[in-house]
């Protein structure tokens, strides 16, 4: 049985959400939760690793459960599941009630005011994988260059003096498209650059705090927080907006801007395609990153 996992968290007080030994993650809280409910030890598969200080608002995870995990998943419904190795297109209506109750059982181990909430639990549809049957990825950033509301102080980042939007949204939509983002990276050995940057905009709320939009199909180390601080320093006026492009093509990191804090980042959703494709689309990434 595999289950997906819909999660929320404030990442100011994680080192992100990998497992690391001493420190406390999202993973590790989770899984901790987890084993509790479950007993074993719970691994779950993630979209996308966040870095420490990094919110998430849609981060999705997948989990497996080895037959002893299915049977305490049942308890508490007067016994076991009719058929719990059925197909996830035609699940079992016990399991999948079950499933949906393991959210509420997780959130009800953490706390009511922890910082790391899974929003919902459901059964995983046939060949669902959370990491690789992802087809895109959206991240928000906040900004707030005149007006501080200290409410929201752990998911915005201050930048002092204001900046100017329009030229910033030039700037991010400049740069959409299939390129090699090695300049807006933290480099890794063995693992390419090269992404399709599908959306990225700027926009003020109704408050006044810039708001950036970025989706890619997928994103290198620390590639929004370097995107986003090139359009700062657009913003600023210390770059032009047509430099972000020349950094971009001349492929390699420069010190023309500053990779903004994590504090003000956020995962918002996760994009997967229709349900039949999910197999598909889980074996091509696969294949692709073996390639890699």
């Amino acid at each position: 049985m595999r289950i997906r996992l819909d999660i929320a968290y404030d990442g100011t007080h994680f080192r992100g959400w990998a497992l690391q030994p001493g420190l406390r993650t999202v993973q590790g809280t989770v899984e901790g939760a987890l084993a509790r409910i479950l007993g074993g030890q719970p691994r779950l598969v993630v979209a996308g690793r966040t870095d420490a200080g990094v919110h998430a608002t849609g981060q999705v995870a997948h989990l497996d459960l080895d037959a002893d995990q299915e049977r305490r998943l049942s308890q508490g419904r007067g016994g076991v599941f009719d058929d719990p190795t059925g197909s996830a297109t035609q699940p079992d209506p016990a399991a999948a009630a079950a499933a949906g109750r393991l959210a509420t059982r997780v959130r009800g181990v953490v706390g009511a005011y922890s910082d790391v909430a899974v929003q919902r639990t459901t059964l995983a549809p046939d060949g669902f994988d959370a990491r690789f049957s992802a087809v895109w990825r959206r991240y928000s950033y906040r900004i707030a260059d005149e007006r501080y509301d200290p409410l929201e102080r752990h998911r915005t980042t201050t930048v002092r003096g204001r900046l100017d939007a329009n030229a910033m949204d030039a700037a991010a939509r400049s740069l959409i498209g299939l390129h090699d983002f090695a300049a807006y990276c933290k480099p890794r050995e063995e693992s390419t650059t090269i992404r399709t940057l599908l959306e990225f905009d700027w926009r003020r709320d109704a408050q006044g705090v810039l708001l950036a939009n970025v989706k890619a199909d997928a994103f290198c180390h620390s590639m929004v927080r370097a995107l986003v601080g090139a359009c700062v320093a657009v913003g600023q006026g210390r770059l032009a907006v047509e430099d972000v492009v020349g950094i971009r093509d001349a492929v390699r990191r420069t010190n023309d801007f500053t990779v903004l804090a994590a504090r003000g980042l956020t995962l918002t959703e996760v994009g997967y395609p229709a349900d039949e494709l999910l197999a598909q689309r889980a074996e091509q990434t696969r294949a692709r990153r073996d390639r890699e």
